[in-house]
């Protein structure tokens, strides 16, 4: 889930300053915009509270998107002053978004039974959400080792948090008890992140002075991370026959 986090990041990083390339006009008068200040004015110019919900929510359900991409850079956002934002309603924004995405799993799991969801965690489109029995019996095993409270210590940990829900729905778990867990291990882990996003921008000076090199070390580790992802994909391949 480490790796995956990094990919997504990298990704998004990568995709937007393309995007934005395409849009930005430069002239002999005025310095080239960097890969970071084009990151950071993409974050500015749709970060809102209601899209911190949304992705916290999808970041909760099984499908793979990291909450490291979105809170931590709303929070350096918002410690702008001239920002709109507000750090105490991204964590509960971020964490009301948590609650519905993990409550999309527990539903699911209720309403799907175990037998459906360990094969859609073995079939094809559950693989692209980089699903597997495997993870979904872990996540199992855990909740089962620590009964309720195993939704709240489990958002803490990272690869377990976002499928935890799921053992969850399986044992019929108390929706107020589970939302309850669910709510306070989701703040915590916000409140972790807003605070590594308020950290950074009391360095922004630095990260300034220094975004251009930061610019090409992340293409560089967005490359080679790209390149080692096709060919562990090519090695498991090629192992499989």
């Amino acid at each position: 889930m480490k790796r995956l986090s990094c990919f997504l990041l990298l990704f998004v990083i990568i995709t937007t300053s393309l995007y934005a390339q395409t849009n930005y006009e430069t002239t002999d008068s005025i310095p080239k915009e960097t890969l970071f200040g084009k990151v950071e004015k993409w974050y500015k110019e749709n970060t809102n509270y209601y899209t911190i919900t949304a992705l916290m929510a999808v970041e909760s359900t099984f499908v793979p998107f990291p909450s490291e991409i979105i809170i931590p850079p709303a929070a350096y956002i918002a410690s702008d002053p001239e920002s709109d934002l507000n750090i105490v309603l991204i964590v509960i924004f971020g964490t009301l978004g948590a609650i519905l995405g993990a409550t999309i799993n527990y539903a699911l799991s209720i309403w799907l039974g175990r037998k459906i969801i360990y094969k859609f965690a073995n079939s094809k489109i559950g693989h692209l959400f980089f699903l597997s029995s495997e993870k979904i019996k872990h996540a199992e095993d855990y909740f089962n080792r620590n009964g309720k409270t195993s939704t709240f210590i489990g958002r803490l940990i990272p690869g377990i948090r976002h499928l935890v829900s799921i053992p969850a729905g399986l044992a019929k778990m108390n929706y107020l008890n589970f939302v309850i867990y669910t709510a306070l291990g989701a703040c915590i882990w916000n409140i972790i992140l807003a605070l590594l996003g308020y950290l950074a921008h009391g360095q922004k000076e630095l990260i300034d002075q220094y975004s251009g090199e930061i610019s090409n070390i992340l293409l560089i580790l967005g490359g080679v991370f790209i390149v080692y992802l096709i060919f562990k994909a090519i090695k498991k391949k090629n192992i499989k026959k």
